[in-house]
């Protein structure tokens, strides 16, 4: 049998190069994509096979999977990992970087899984696998367009593995809690820039010390533990359709569909530090 070929986005660091390089380890043909080809080095003198992929580019993308099947002839995971976290008062967002968290979180994955299913379906096989978060399932202060896109592509995954079922393709999601990459930090100054100053200062303030103050950073997991389970559900039989893993993800989402929602709003309040300034 051919050997089973991967796409794995935003793999210049953390979730997403953790995971190219744990598909290669188990023997896939692995491609690495991300926007900076430079930052992939490494991964490159590990076997896996980059490409310079902007995933807000329809022509970029194009030739990402033409590309693909030319030099492999099939795809056959793809794991929708680039992304990040723009946070922000949504008074405070301005429309084009809404936008433009939808550009990358959203809209990205799913042309990308438009380009690939074609190849999947005449194969009748496939894995599409949706790096989503905890954050898919649940709020937080100051993150409105992230968790916007987070839900939105929990429920795209929904559908589609309705629609893509009668031609042997799997849909799984992954919910990541608290992940040690770039993501918190990013999100962190983003929040800062957007709010920092004005009506939500105090608050940003302290939400963006309970993404990247000492004490979170103690409690992250590593993203190998997301590129473990990513392996588990590719190589499964019959993968589950989601995977909470991750620093709190299993209980996070677990409290909010305990919790009512002015109860979660408290627990949120007080669990960032907002509850102290405002």
């Amino acid at each position: 049998m051919d050997t089973k070929v991967a796409l794995v986005t935003g793999a210049s660091s953390g979730i997403g190069e953790a995971t190219a390089r744990k598909l290669k380890e188990i023997g896939y043909t692995v491609y690495g994509a991300a926007r900076r080809v430079e930052r992939m080095q490494q991964l490159a003198g590990a076997g896996i096979r980059t490409l310079a992929m902007d995933v807000t580019n329809d022509t970029s993308m194009q030739a990402g999977i033409e590309d693909i099947i030319a030099r492999s002839g099939r795809i056959d995971v793809l794991v929708n990992n680039a992304g990040y976290g723009s946070y922000g008062a949504v008074e405070d967002v301005p429309a084009t970087e809404a936008r433009a968290q939808f550009e990358v979180n959203v809209f990205g994955a799913v042309r990308l899984i438009q380009l690939a299913l074609p190849h999947m379906r005449a194969q009748r096989s496939g894995t599409i696998v949706n790096i989503t978060s905890m954050g898919g399932k649940m709020h937080t202060p100051l993150g409105a367009w992230y968790h916007g896109t987070k839900f939105a592509l929990e429920a795209i995954s929904d559908c589609l593995r309705l629609e893509v079922r009668p031609f042997g393709i799997d849909v799984v999601v992954i919910e990541p809690g608290g992940i040690r990459t770039e993501w918190a930090g990013i999100a962190a100054g983003k929040l800062r820039e957007t709010s920092g100053h004005g009506p939500y200062a105090a608050q940003a303030d302290a939400m963006a010390e309970s993404m990247v103050g000492e004490a979170s950073r103690k409690r992250l997991s590593p993203p190998q533990l997301i590129a473990d389970t990513i392996a588990k559900a590719v190589t499964a039989r019959r993968p589950r359709t989601r995977y909470a893993v991750g620093f709190a993800a299993k209980p996070m989402i677990f409290m909010r569909g305990l919790l009512t929602d002015r109860a979660f709003d408290a627990l949120m309040r007080t669990a960032t530090g907002i509850s102290k300034v405002a």
